[in-house]
């Protein structure tokens, strides 16, 4: 299933603490996409801005507005190859957990419904 750059976003913002249902690789990749490009940008403007620390302070708080609704996407993500959300915590072993959950994120999703709900459907 296809799903735009900026539908993708802002499905992740409206469902930032939904961890049931499923996410489609699409807006798995999209939100990670959205994730690196604003985060890079707001240090960097935090760094002309306001200099180091300021970089670091908006930084700080970037990351915390995108903490929930990543986690959240990345567990609705779980679901869609058919996995327990419970397995995002295999992201803190050391080098294994997050080979092992970049694999599953590349994982095509389970085509038609599974344990944990239908597929997304495209936005209208």
């Amino acid at each position: 299933m296809y799903q735009g750059f900026a539908a993708a976003v802002s499905t992740c913002f409206r469902k930032y603490a939904v961890f049931g249902g499923r996410a489609s690789r699409a807006e798995f990749w999209w939100f990670v996409l959205f994730s690196l490009l604003s985060y890079l940008a707001v240090a960097i403007v935090g760094g002309i801005l306001a200099g180091l620390r300021g970089r670091q302070l908006l930084s700080l708080l970037w990351w915390l507005v995108l903490f929930l609704p990543y986690i959240s996407v990345e567990v609705r993500r779980l679901h869609d190859i058919g996995r327990s959300g419970w397995w995002w915590w295999l992201g803190l072993v050391p080098l294994i957990g997050g080979i092992v959950l970049l694999v599953w994120a590349c994982t095509a999703g389970t085509p038609g419904p599974n344990r944990f709900g239908d597929p997304e459907p495209l936005p209208a």
